[in-house]
């Protein structure tokens, strides 16, 4: 039989029924599907010729639906609509699963039974059910009116990458099933958190499904649920140096893992390897051993396999003694009992570090139990006792500073990880910093926040999607809506306060901290695209002015909510004694004014109402990464320069081609679009710079973070952070990772005042395209320069040129905040 005339039978396994694949009528459901998409590239017949060659003799309806999707979605590169299309075939496909209605399928969710497949007879098992019982009462009580606010169409406003994502661990199941809509998760979320007020759920529902803002990934999982762990990220100390207070804080960590939270642990009072112990007359094994425990905590509680492994960042002072032993933590040979590689690791460094290795002066190692009070004290009170320690000879050894540094660089172009903050700018440039010594940041470095043995701080995040801003000016261009900006920022503010209220923790102690301080983040993304859609270069002076204006409007808007509602339900507990109560904000921190926007917002009457009614909030600006959540929108991530024009990005949710529409649209528009064009970028690893015939004003915006200078990156970074009153998860980006290049960057960074100096460390192998669809040509021509630049690594020398580590799978250069997602930290979104 030929393949033509091959028989191919659907299983519908709900109706019971089997009948032959019918073309025609899949044709019919995808171009119903393709409407409003560009018919000049988006092609059905194209699509279901590869269906059909693919198909199977047997499949079911959803298998010949998922088929079909994978298929469209395999074209994405020719043309980026066809993620479009793909996802548009698995929304609808979910939206006639699911009952029509909100509250219906709300109903549905409420009376399901986890585990009813695998009870045996006689046998009573207890359960949570999906939904809690407030949001169902309420929804029950305001069914109509609820069901009128959900616009089904907006879900076809997600991408294949969006809805795979949401498909795998966002949208809520049964039995393994996906049985909610992207529009129903949001208005879930929106009713959770305003309880009492439908106009302010309706409100943020809209904004969200317009995708003006979105929450972390906690507050989307969990909200509306009986598990509503709603928070992100979380701030661990030690209770103490004792085996009692490391396995408190073990049993701390694991709980916080459970609900779904990143940590962020300080350990520099920990004794170091060797050191004398009282109780049983022996000495210190130190951190390694330590964390190797923490290690396999954060791997096995993983939320019953749900969700994502446990996730930590120990954070380190270099002038413990286990530093060196620190540093080679994550590195992939050495022996095994001196690895813990599932843990991630920063540095909390000290300015007198920094200026000993500047001018190449001794460092001195220390461990608290002999040298007390380093990690409790930052600025001129740690550096006059340092000296003291020294001058007393407490130190367990001296090193060359640079000794350390040459061992933190290496580290970093093997393993991504330290990651770099700056102890002293922290604490300088904090409102917290009344309460006491800010220890250590959080998972993703972007938290800047006082934790201690009776409190675990805690941070609520969400982010503002920057390109819905741009609009259109009525005169043929565009510009940037500020006042737009300001209020959706105020209504992202109001919904972080009420997390901190609705949600549950994890621990007392994480309960204590979060309402005594109401810390909440707002983070972007999307902030390349808007630079797109302006027409505006990264780095350019006209980016570098509106890059000032967003984040003034952001932290001016921030403010001025929580101003407001510190007068209707009065200040944070800790108010009195802060930087905002004696009228220092951020910006005056750094010595500097919001000029950009000094004639749209009225800073000195912010001011005024600040001393007046005090804030509801210590804290309100955080830039997180927003990787995941960024998936979702369809954005760029959070502040960063594109890594590339095209390129595979492999996570949990499977391999997903991302493609700059912005750019195909202009080489569209300049002719230049077509298959040829489409190879050389994948041939170019994403970049367009070397490509005849392109202009040169096109390749200057769509420059990707190779072909840049890092110093724009921190540049960009600094401009902004008088605005940011915590911190941002600043990736930087190396070609050829020197040891001069690295350290010129980390003391740019340190020189600016940064509180985070660095995240993660990208090398090369981050931007390299799997080189698909390539001709035989281009792709031999592609794999010799591979081979060229593989010896040139091979033959440089360690010290003057330490080599990056290349990536496996094309998409990342180190594991991001989970090892078995590189792309899928789930909570900063990161």
């Amino acid at each position: 039989m030929t393949e033509r005339n091959r028989q191919v039978w659907v299983v519908n396994k709900v109706k019971g029924s089997r009948q032959r694949f019918d073309r025609p009528r899949l044709r019919q459901y995808i171009e119903k599907l393709s409407h409003g998409l560009n018919k000049k590239y988006i092609s059905t017949d194209k699509v279901l010729d590869k269906v059909c060659e693919g198909l199977p003799d047997e499949l079911t309806v959803s298998q010949l639906i998922d088929f079909t999707a994978e298929t469209a979605a395999a074209l994405t590169t020719s043309y980026y609509q066809y993620s479009n299309l793909a996802a548009r075939i698995l929304e609808r496909h979910l939206q006639k699963r699911v009952p029509a209605r909100f509250s219906q399928n709300l109903e549905m969710l409420r009376a399901y039974k986890p585990g009813t497949g695998r009870r045996r007879k006689g046998l009573k098992m207890s359960y949570k059910h999906l939904i809690a019982r407030d949001l169902y009462e309420l929804v029950m009580a305001h069914r109509e009116e609820i069901d009128r606010q959900i616009v089904a169409e907006r879900d076809f406003d997600i991408d294949y990458f969006g809805f795979r994502t949401l498909e795998k661990s966002y949208l809520l199941k049964m039995d393994g099933v996906c049985h909610e809509t992207p529009q129903f998760l949001l208005m879930r979320v929106a009713l959770s958190l305003h309880l009492d007020s439908l106009s302010d759920a309706f409100e943020s529902y809209d904004l969200m499904s317009r995708r003006f803002l979105l929450h972390a990934s906690p507050t989307l999982f969990n909200a509306g649920t009986e598990f509503p762990n709603l928070s992100s990220c979380f701030l661990v100390g030690l209770q103490s140096d004792s085996l009692d207070g490391i396995f408190r804080t073990v049993h701390g960590c694991a709980m916080i893992s459970k609900a779904a939270g990143g940590i962020g642990m300080h350990l520099s009072n920990v004794r170091a390897a060797g050191t004398y112990i009282s109780g049983t007359n022996g000495t210190s094994s130190g951190i390694v051993p330590m964390l190797r425990v923490f290690n396999s905590t954060a791997k096995y509680v993983d939320q019953g396999g749900n969700k994502r492994p446990g996730a930590i960042c120990a954070y380190l002072e270099p002038w413990h003694a286990d530093i060196m032993e620190f540093l080679d933590l994550k590195k992939n040979h050495g022996k095994e009992e001196m690895r813990a590689r599932d843990l991630f690791y920063a540095l909390w460094i000290p300015d007198l570090f920094m200026r000993r290795v500047e001018k190449d002066q001794v460092w001195s190692l220390f461990s608290e139990d002999t040298a007390p009070g380093l990690s409790d004290t930052w600025g001129a009170e740690f550096e006059s006792l340092y000296e003291q320690y020294e001058q007393e000879g407490r130190y367990l050894r001296q090193v060359k500073a640079r000794k350390v540094w040459e061992r933190i660089v290496y580290s970093q172009t093997e393993t991504g990880t330290p990651f770099m903050l700056y102890k002293d700018a922290c604490n300088a440039k904090c409102n917290q910093k009344n309460l006491g010594t800010i220890k250590s940041s959080n998972l993703c470095c972007e938290v800047v926040e006082y934790s201690c043995k009776d409190e675990i701080a805690v941070c609520n995040l969400g982010s503002v999607g920057l390109p819905m801003f741009v609009e259109d000016d009525g005169q043929g261009g565009l510009f940037f809506n500020l006042h737009k900006l300001h209020d959706v920022v105020r209504v992202l503010v109001r919904n972080l306060n009420r997390v901190i209220d609705v949600g549950a923790y994890p621990l007392d102690e994480c309960r204590v901290s979060n309402t005594r301080h109401r810390p909440v983040a707002v983070g972007v993304q999307g902030l390349a695209d808007a630079f797109f859609r302006l027409r505006y270069a990264f780095g350019s002076p006209e980016s570098r002015r509106l890059n000032k204006a967003i984040f003034q409007t952001i932290y001016h808007a921030a403010l001025d909510q929580s101003a407001d509602l510190a007068r209707r339900e009065g200040p944070y507990s800790t108010f009195r004694g802060s930087p905002a109560a004696n009228g220092v904000l951020q910006y005056d921190m750094w010595g500097t004014e919001p000029a950009e926007t000094r004639d749209l917002w009225d800073w000195p009457g912010l001011k005024s109402k600040i001393r007046r009614f005090g804030l509801r909030n210590s804290l309100l600006v955080a830039l997180m990464p927003t990787a995941s959540t960024s998936q979702i929108l369809g954005f760029t991530e959070c502040f960063e320069p594109i890594t590339s024009n095209i390129y595979t990005r492999r996570v949990l949710s499977g391999e997903h081609q991302v493609v700059n529409s912005y750019l195909v649209d202009d080489l569209d528009r300049l002719g230049l679009w077509n298959a040829h064009m489409k190879d050389q970028i994948i041939a170019a690893n994403g970049s367009i710079q070397d490509i005849a015939g392109i202009p040169e004003h096109t390749k200057q915006l769509y420059k990707t973070v190779w072909d840049m200078s890092q110093k724009i990156i921190i540049d960009m970074a600094a401009d902004r952070a008088p605005y940011v009153d915590q911190s941002q998860s600043m990736n930087l980006f190396l070609k050829d990772c020197t040891l001069a290049k690295m350290t010129s960057m980390h003391f740019y960074a340190w020189h600016k005042g940064l509180k985070t100096g660095m995240y993660y460390l990208r090398t090369q192998a981050a931007s390299q395209a799997i080189k698909f669809t390539l001709s035989p040509t281009m792709e031999r021509e592609s794999r010799t320069s591979r081979i060229a630049e593989a010896v040139r690594r091979r033959n440089s020398r360690i010290r003057g040129s330490i080599a990056g580590n290349d990536a496996k799978d094309g998409s990342n250069s180190v594991p991001m905040c989970n090892a078995l997602d590189p792309a899928g930290c789930q909570s900063c979104s990161g």
